[in-house]
Order: structure tokens, then sequence, then C-alpha cells
């Protein structure tokens, strides 16, 4: 893959990075449970890159409950955090990442919580390969909306129009087509498409 247009890389994590979207589409489904809602995974996973707080909000919308997005949010948080692994990394993006990062910037653009998306790159190693990271604690609108890839080219100091996105759903390509930058899709672990913006 001919990379040497781009001066930036900005990887989303979960599902393109590390292959956490299992535990999370699992701690959704336990508060499914809990709360006796419909469970539905794949369109769970097609959410990804949006906040947990507003991934509640979506499954009460989507289902007409009579339930506060808090309550479910954090009974999602407490099945994440009680799981003692979270996901591997990906080969095939962690790969790129290594190759690039010594003459490009690279940074994260997550809709996973600061404390999360730390503990994460801490224990897969990723952390001190990073220029950036941007969180869904550090915008204040998410995915679909450009602001997370725009403000991790901010950081890096790097033009959006020349930086290139790692993303795994329609979501973040929308959000980093609608920021200027060219996307390229994971799907399965491995590159599925490529996208100008």
């Amino acid at each position: 893959m001919d990379l040497s247009k781009y001066q930036a890389l900005i990887f989303d994590m979960d599902g393109t990075l590390i292959d956490s979207m299992p535990a999370h589409v699992g701690s959704w489904e336990k508060t499914c449970e809990d709360f006796d809602i419909p469970f539905d995974a794949d369109w769970l996973h097609s959410l990804g890159g949006m906040p947990t707080i507003k991934t509640a909000q979506a499954i009460i919308d989507k289902f007409g409950l009579d339930q506060q997005p808090q309550l479910l949010a954090e009974t999602k948080f407490q099945h994440y955090e009680a799981l003692s692994h979270k996901g591997d990394i990906i080969p095939v993006t962690v790969d790129l990442l290594k190759m690039h990062r010594k003459e490009k910037k690279v940074a994260v653009g997550t809709g996973c919580m600061r404390r999360h998306a730390n503990e994460l790159l801490n224990v897969t190693g990723l952390m001190p390969l990073l220029d950036a990271v941007v969180t869904a604690s550090d915008v204040t609108n998410h995915k679909p909306h450009p602001e997370t890839f725009l403000e991790a080219a901010k950081r890096v100091g790097v033009e959006p129009k020349n930086c290139v996105v790692f993303e795994d759903t329609l979501l973040g390509q929308t959000a980093a087509l609608a920021a200027g930058m060219d996307c390229i899709l994971i799907t399965n672990g491995q590159i599925s498409s490529f996208t100008t913006a």
C-alpha cells in the first residue's frame, strides 16, 4: 500500500487497531439481558465509534424504551471493565503503523472514553508509538461528525488533506470523509476498501 502522499496516519481504535469490538458488543449483550432489551449484534457493531452514552440513547430510541441512557451506559461500563481481556492487536493495521511511524505522524481518533482508550493502548503496547490520542472525552461532537479526526490532525500539526484515516465502520468512514480525509476501511482484520474525500 502506497501511503507516501500522506503526512499523518489516523487510526480508529476499536475494531481497527485492536480487536476489541467483541468485548464491547458482548458487554452490550449482557446489558440488554439485564434490562430485558432485544439484542442486535450486527446493528450494535455498526455503531462502533459512537460513545457509550450515545449508543445507550440509540438503543432506547430504536426500541422505544422508557429508560435512562446513563443507567444503560454505566451498566455496560461495569460489564466491560469486569473483562480481564478486552482484545488483541489487529496485525494488518499495527504493522502499517509501525512501518510508517518514523516518517509520519501517527494518531488515534476513537469514540472510546479516555480511561478505556488509555487502558487498551497501554496494555497492547501501542501508546508509546503514538503522537496523539483523541477520545470521546476530548471532543464535543462525536462520529459521524468529523471533530475527532480534525482534532487529531490539529494535535499532530498536519492539514486534514494530508491525513489518511483507517476505520472499521461506515460511521467512522463518514466522519473521515467529512473531515476532508481519505479513508481506508478495515473489515474483519483486513483492508477492504479505499475512499477519497
